[in-house]
């Protein structure tokens, strides 16, 4: 496959989350993602299933790859798994629970892709604001793979529905 441009959520809650993402970071080039930028980094509340836990530190990372989705998948959660998150199988697996480290693949070119283990676009891109404050300021103008522009995906958004606060600088690339 070509090289494509993608982008990555990175998130933590656990531990020390700044170094968690910066491990995630230094830990993708190795297994062939190459990381060209990173966003500022963001404090969030917690969404999903699980509520009373710690704020989360998030982060988008723009990338390059030969790697196909799954193999990009497959790289994602290998570095998951190398920096202690125990794998979606696992008795330890919480379901939107504290983790030491999250790697979500947001987006992959201009693929559209489904499969049993993932979805491009990610289901959530156009709809949780930790994703798009820090996606957007990487890519201003980003779309979805059907034109969908992400700065409407945000402005859509209610107010005051998640606070997304910058926490820092961005992450320092491998």
């Amino acid at each position: 496959m070509p090289e494509q441009i993608g982008y990555l959520g990175l998130g933590s809650n656990v531990g020390e989350p700044r170094a968690n993402l910066a491990a995630a970071v230094a830990a993708l080039p190795s297994r062939g993602v190459r990381v060209l930028a990173s966003s500022s980094t963001y404090e969030t509340e917690p969404v999903g299933e699980l509520l009373d836990q710690p704020d989360f530190l998030n982060a988008c990372l723009r990338v390059a790859t030969e790697h196909d989705p799954e193999a990009l998948l497959d790289a994602c959660k290998d570095v998951e798994r190398a920096l202690g998150r125990p794998a979606a199988d696992s008795a330890a697996y919480v379901r939107h629970g504290p983790r030491s480290i999250d790697v979500d693949l947001l987006l992959l070119g201009e693929l559209e892709y489904a499969s049993e283990r993932l979805r491009l676009p990610h289901r959530e891109v156009a709809s949780r604001r930790f994703v798009l404050v820090p996606l957007l300021e990487l890519e201003p103008a980003l779309t979805t793979p059907d034109g969908r522009r992400l700065t409407d995906a945000l402005a859509a958004l209610p107010a005051g529905e998640q606070d997304v606060r910058r926490a820092g600088d961005p992450l320092p690339l491998a």
